[in-house]
């Protein structure tokens, strides 16, 4: 797939700035995605990919710049911030999960509390998702009974329930023992294979070669380098790029 351009493509963000206090986080990032494209976000810890992706995702109010979901500025601090993060699916490291309800409810609790969803048809949805992700069993657990690999894909899972446009998963395999990586990354590979728009901060630098239509670093909040991932992967042009991608490769 041919990346999309600063002025079309599904999400758009451009000059993006954000600061906490006297340092600045986001130094004027401007980023498409495409319909259908996944991209992974790299970079060191601290270089911004979080906080570009809870700005995205409208769970951090920036500072400048805009942001466009389709024609729409959801930046304009006039829109409803709920409605907008409707059309969206998050999923970070720390698997979020409400804690007193059941893996079921934790699913369906978008599409009946936002979407407005009937109970009986978010809870069919919701069986149809946790059989997909192997959890079909585990849908009147409470989280805690669940291994952080199954947890991760509750989370992944309720994220989807909505059919959000785009995807924002962030570090989601951080938090994991090494052998529950795999089972999280086929699950983000069998979407991607669907045809889901995915902007993914990772430092799984194989699955980013092998799944990503395009590679982002992202160094000091501002994108340094950025395209296919057999270039900037194994040919990187930025002597920043290479640095960070040495740390890989040790």
């Amino acid at each position: 797939m041919s990346p999309a351009t600063e002025t079309d493509g599904l999400l758009r963000a451009s000059g993006i700035r954000k600061s906490f206090g006297d340092r600045e986080v986001l130094a004027g990032v401007d980023l498409s995605l495409a319909a259908h494209e996944v991209v992974a976000l790299i970079g060191a810890s601290g270089s911004g990919k979080s906080t570009l992706l809870r700005c995205l995702g409208l769970l951090e109010p920036i500072d400048d710049g805009q942001i466009f979901l389709g024609d729409e500025d959801i930046s304009d601090p006039r829109v409803d911030g709920n409605r907008v993060r409707a059309r969206l699916g998050a999923v970070f490291q720390s698997f979020n999960l409400f804690p007193h309800l059941s893996v079921l409810d934790n699913v369906t609790l978008a599409s009946r509390v936002v979407h407005r969803m009937p109970r009986s048809q978010a809870e069919a949805r919701a069986v149809e998702l946790l059989a997909r992700v192997g959890l079909a069993d585990k849908a009147k657990e409470h989280p805690d009974r669940l291994s952080g690999g199954q947890q991760q894909r509750v989370a992944i899972a309720r994220a989807i329930a909505t059919d959000p446009e785009v995807l924002l998963l962030d570090e989601i395999t951080s938090a994991l023992d090494p052998e529950l990586v795999g089972e999280v990354l086929e699950l983000v590979r069998d979407l991607a294979a669907e045809g889901a728009t995915i902007l993914m901060a990772t430092h799984e630098m194989a699955f980013a070669r092998d799944v990503a239509d395009r590679v982002v670093f992202l160094d000091a909040g501002t994108i340094v380098e950025q395209g296919p991932p057999s270039a900037v992967l194994r040919h990187p042009r930025e002597e920043r790029t290479r640095a960070f991608l040495a740390r890989f490769t040790a």
